[in-house]
């Protein structure tokens, strides 16, 4: 089954939809300086708020996305919140990741105003060092001075034989609109969202649950059999 992740949330309500809707990850951005980070006076109120209600019925990873803090500040952090995971969305090395105290999703920048061509060798270099750390990587459309988050996309050609080779997590320009065909197409092991789901820059209860329906109908209609197919099978 594809796993999914929504990021960039400030607020509860749509964290709590996102984990009934049947998420498999919820992100959280504590980089500083950008507009979907979660100001250090509020964190600890979001996830408390978050997880009263949900009370025993577990949810999603709750992944922290850093980008370049040093590693001891994210490692405090992590403890303190209780995070399950990190989300490394700069240039970190692999001397970072392994000072890491939790699950690691790395990102992987496609500047797509650049030809893929010229970044294709530094992302398979990339892409094996953390596959083979046991990182998930996260292959996210990231132009010169961003942080992902764009709601900008890249060649998913090229990322379709990047996940012949490679589990990867598919973002960049991600939406309720477009999540179904990229599946289909790309064949990733996840996906990836977070402006997608917004409505005037904040996030919308329907197109988080409109997004994870479309990836999860996407993903079980990918993996039917031809006569499941051609009789609907598998349908609800």
């Amino acid at each position: 089954m594809i796993h999914v992740k929504v990021c960039g949330f400030i607020t509860p309500e749509p964290m709590i939809a996102a984990a009934r809707a049947g998420a498999d990850a919820i992100g959280i951005n504590f980089i500083p300086g950008l507009k979907r980070t979660v100001p250090p006076t509020k964190r600890e109120s979001l996830l408390d708020t978050y997880r009263s209600t949900l009370q025993s019925q577990g949810g999603p990873q709750i992944v922290g996305l850093f980008g370049g803090q040093p590693a001891k500040e994210v490692n405090a952090l992590v403890e303190r919140l209780g995070l399950d995971a990190v989300q490394l969305c700069a240039d970190e090395g692999m001397a970072y990741c392994a000072e890491m105290t939790v699950p690691i999703y790395k990102v992987i920048g496609v500047n797509p105003d650049v030809p893929i061509s010229a970044q294709l060798p530094k992302i398979m270099v990339v892409a094996q060092r953390h596959t083979m750390a046991g990182h998930r990587i996260v292959l996210d459309a990231r132009p010169a001075g961003a942080l992902g988050g764009t709601g900008r996309r890249f060649d998913w050609e090229v990322a379709g034989q990047l996940a012949q080779a490679f589990d990867l997590q598919l973002a960049g320009g991600l939406n309720p609109e477009n999540v179904s065909q990229a599946v289909t197409e790309v064949r990733p092991w996840g996906v990836d969202c977070s402006s997608g789901v917004e409505t005037d820059g904040h996030k919308d209860v329907t197109k988080v649950l409109a997004f994870v329906e479309a990836a999860r109908s996407a993903d079980r209609a990918a993996n039917l059999g031809p006569l499941q197919r051609l009789f609907g099978w598998g349908k609800r």
